[in-house]
C-alpha cells in the first residue's frame, strides 16, 4: 500500500521517516519530495508498505501523531 505523508518538519530526512515506518512493518521504498530548485523538503513523502495490515497500523498509529514538533498527516495514496 502507497501512503501519503504530509505535514513532516523540514528537517526530517528520508532514513528518519523509513525508520518511523520500519516500527510498524516492512518499507519497501520511501520517496521523501524535494524541491527541485532548492534541495529542501517540501514537508511530504511517499511511503510504499507491501503489507496492508502493517500499512492500515502505521496509518492508525502516525496519523495526527507529533514527529520533530510537527504534527503528521498519514493516509492511503490516490492511485
Amino acid at each position: 500500500m502507497k501512503l501519503l505523508v504530509r505535514n513532516l518538519a523540514r528537517t526530517m530526512t528520508e532514513h528518519e521517516i523509513r525508520v518511523l515506518f520500519s516500527a510498524h512493518g516492512d518499507v519497501a521504498q520511501c520517496n521523501l519530495v524535494l524541491d527541485q530548485e532548492t534541495g529542501l523538503s517540501k514537508g511530504f513523502a511517499f511511503v510504499e508498505m507491501p503489507n496492508d495490515d502493517e500499512a492500515t497500523i502505521a496509518i492508525n498509529t502516525l496519523n495526527q501523531s507529533t514527529v520533530a514538533k510537527s504534527k503528521i498527516r498519514v493516509k492511503r495514496a490516490e492511485a
